[in-house]
């Protein structure tokens, strides 16, 4: 029987490189001052540190966010996060592109909160033209609260992926994210209605505030504005990332952590879909 990399390793392959090659990554980080707007919360999300640092908080009033000033229509987006400790039931920490307008695209990673001691669960979806139902959802296998973690969004022509791969399909009717410029976008809020066991555990406000802390955002990809993308027509002269897709490595350390700490899968879901699975999933599966 093959072996299967440790945990650590396995974090590191898809976590930290969103299970792509780690020399990809943009080395300097930005700056918050200059990167994002803190676009609600009633001065619950703060820039620290000259930049280097961002909060998000959440109390019974309110949560809070931040979003990107720059749209971008292709990118690799690296940030380091370190969730709410302690009792999270009921918090959502998100972390996401997302285009405007009633037909949108949308990429996601949702952390759902949960008791003290008990996993948290990573919640990932794709939107395309307003439609996700593409749910897959896996315990962490680490404490995101301990420290801060690298988490990555790779969008390119060919290839979506944020701990899971969503591959361009148009060719077989499956609508990709390729026209609509997306920002990234970062929230706090409460979904004690859903996110904890189905909301059967609901928020602890005696806990409040709830904190998360974000530094280090990095988004090596093209600036949409006005109209024009700052990425050459040529994609020759674009950057690795543009055409990158998983290796046979990746591809193996991406089903290890399929088997042993996925929790959900929206293709395993034959009940939710009684007219047949989605595409994407047959395609997938005679591959």
């Amino acid at each position: 029987m093959d072996t299967v990399p440790t945990p650590p390793i396995a974090l590191q392959m898809l976590l930290v490189a969103s299970v792509v090659a780690q020399t990809l990554m943009v080395a300097s980080a930005d700056n918050f001052n200059q990167d994002v707007d803190i676009t609600w919360g009633d001065g619950r999300g703060k820039i620290l540190n000259n930049g280097q640092l961002l909060t998000l908080s959440l109390d019974r009033a309110s949560g809070s966010g931040f979003q990107s000033k720059n749209e971008f229509l292709y990118g690799k987006f690296d940030m380091q996060l370190k969730l709410v400790p302690g009792n999270s039931a009921g918090t959502v920490t998100a972390y996401y592109l997302k285009s405007q307008g009633s037909s949108w695209d949308e990429v996601d990673f949702e952390f759902l909160g949960n008791l003290s001691g008990e996993p948290y669960i990573v919640h990932t979806n794709v939107y395309t033209k307003g439609k996700g139902d593409r749910e897959q959802q896996f315990y962490l296998w680490f404490d995101p609260t301990a420290d801060f973690h690298t988490y990555s969004i790779l969008w390119n022509p060919g290839h979506v992926i944020p701990i899971r791969e969503f591959k361009n399909l148009e060719q077989a009717g499956v609508p990709y994210p390729k026209n609509r410029p997306m920002r990234m976008y970062c929230s706090l809020w409460n979904a004690d209605d859903w996110a904890t066991r189905g909301g059967q555990v609901k928020t602890d406000w005696s806990q409040a505030p709830f904190t998360a802390s974000f530094r280090n955002f990095s988004a090596n990809a093209c600036v949409w504005s006005n109209g024009v993308s700052s990425c050459p027509s040529n994609s020759s002269s674009n950057s690795a990332w543009f055409s990158q897709e998983l290796d046979s490595s990746s591809q193996r350390v991406l089903k290890w952590v399929q088997k042993n700490y996925m929790v959900y899968n929206y293709c395993n879901d034959a009940k939710r879909f009684p007219q047949g699975l989605p595409a994407e999933c047959t395609i997938r599966n005679r591959n």
